[in-house]
């Protein structure tokens, strides 16, 4: 047991788009910031400077094949911003799960350090995982937190139970609508049913690459942010001038128009009431989106098609630009299917209890009518018997950070401080201790 109850607990929720940090006890996560960093390999930099003076360093530094503890990495939306020559830009995570521990470290450093401005040594970490993680990452994670952090204690807690928590509830099924994913698990009295886990990959980011993909086949390219400069000529009046910068990476100019694209679909997007067809929205009237280059467009009928995306995957296919995504395209299913294959997969006891409690979380949940749709849609395809209800928080804000306020409430409660894994307990027994102290 770690008796820690004077100091608050440090909760962090690395999601696939954003990693959110902050205090436990408080309603809304001090630091949030994009899961994704800036990345130069040192390599590039040092042949690019040695080359003028003299070849033989750079020879050298050619044969120890690129160590990793050459990149510099850059964390945090500001620095992010700033755009660099070779900044590549990259995720820790693959499918929700981490991939690279190198970042997530660097992420934990400038979470505590610049953010949070603590000292990890006094403050217990809560960490939020998805229901998908391996015994491998937790210990990982334990290791990781323990013998280079040194926290006094650590608890892992899965997405959905922290979610239904935020929710005051210990049964639910949580529909979370990320960036990288959308995952639907039932929790039943503050544990995830592991078999009845569905996931589909189609979250915040994909409809943001649909709509981006959308747009270019009507023309409009979106510029980033850094590859213009606007002056103001008459006041009111301004011009565009275009910059060149060719050592910018790829994925850093990707980085940049994603940004601006995903703004896009939060300003105008919102999910249609009935599936989408051409014929149905070929007249609805054309939504105005400045882009910040000076250059108004015009937004119709994408504005309901990309959502639809969430209840309708085929509809990818009339997308020009998304071919890739073809062949994975049959296997993937709409919210409602997904909703209703879970909750069948559960005991018939509790099915009934889940229909009427589907809680909606993450950042893609808040878009305009979605919950409405998905009531709707589960409504018809239901059983009869079942009394459907869709939750979802009044305010964005708690939908979005639905996983950080849960694991704010939990950390903060009398009864949860015995649950710690501590540090002593981890020098006693090791990491492999955690599957049995976090369900």
């Amino acid at each position: 047991m770690y008796g820690g109850d004077e100091v608050s607990a440090i909760v962090i929720d690395l999601g696939s788009h954003t990693c959110k940090a902050g205090y436990a006890g408080e309603d809304a996560p001090k630091a949030v910031f994009p899961s994704v960093v800036g990345a130069i390999d040192q390599m590039d930099i040092d042949e690019a400077d040695n080359s003028e003076k003299n070849s033989e360093s750079a020879a050298d530094a050619k044969n120890n094949d690129k160590p990793k503890g050459k990149r510099k990495l850059y964390v945090g939306s500001q620095s992010l911003g700033y755009r660099r020559d070779h900044m590549e830009v990259l995720s820790p995570l693959k499918d929700g799960i981490v991939a690279d521990w190198d970042i997530v470290d660097n992420i934990w450093d400038h979470a505590f350090r610049e953010c949070l401005l603590i000292d990890p040594k006094e403050h217990p970490m809560l960490l939020a995982e998805p229901s998908s993680n391996t015994q491998q990452q937790r210990e990982r994670a334990a290791e990781l937190m323990f013998e280079k952090y040194k926290a006094p204690a650590l608890f892992l807690a899965k997405n959905a139970v922290l979610t239904s928590f935020a929710s005051g509830r210990a049964t639910s099924l949580v529909v979370d609508c990320g960036g990288g994913s959308t995952t639907v698990a039932p929790v039943h009295d503050g544990y995830v049913l592991q078999k009845a886990v569905a996931t589909s990959p189609i979250g915040g980011e994909f409809l943001t690459d649909c709509l981006m993909k959308s747009l270019e086949s009507k023309g409009i390219v979106i510029k980033p942010r850094y590859s213009f400069r606007r002056k103001e000529i008459r006041p009111g009046e301004f011009q565009t001038v275009d910059l060149d910068f060719p050592n910018t990476t790829e994925s850093y100019k990707l980085y940049s128009q994603r940004v601006i694209a995903s703004d896009i679909k939060e300003c105008v997007c919102r999910a249609p009431d009935t599936p989408y067809d051409d014929s149905a929205y070929s007249n609805i009237p054309m939504t105005p989106y400045e882009l910040p280059d000076g250059q108004t467009i015009e937004i119709g009928a994408d504005r309901f098609k990309i959502p639809d995306v969430l209840f309708n995957p085929s509809l990818v296919q009339t997308i020009p630009g998304m071919e890739s995504f073809a062949e994975v395209a049959p296997s993937v299913r709409g919210l409602p299917q997904m909703v209703i294959e879970s909750i069948n997969k559960c005991d018939v006891d509790i099915r009934r209890e889940l229909f009427s409690s589907i809680l909606l979380a993450g950042g893609t949940a808040s878009m305009q009518q979605l919950k409405e749709r998905l009531e709707k849609d589960l409504l018809e395809e239901s059983p009869q018997a079942a009394r459907v209800k869709v939750l979802a928080s009044g305010n964005a804000t708690e939908r979005r950070f639905s996983v950080w306020i849960g694991g704010s409430i939990l950390a903060s409660l009398g009864s949860f401080q015995q649950m710690w894994f501590s540090k002593s307990e981890y020098e006693e027994h090791g990491a492999s201790y955690i599957q049995r102290k976090c369900p």
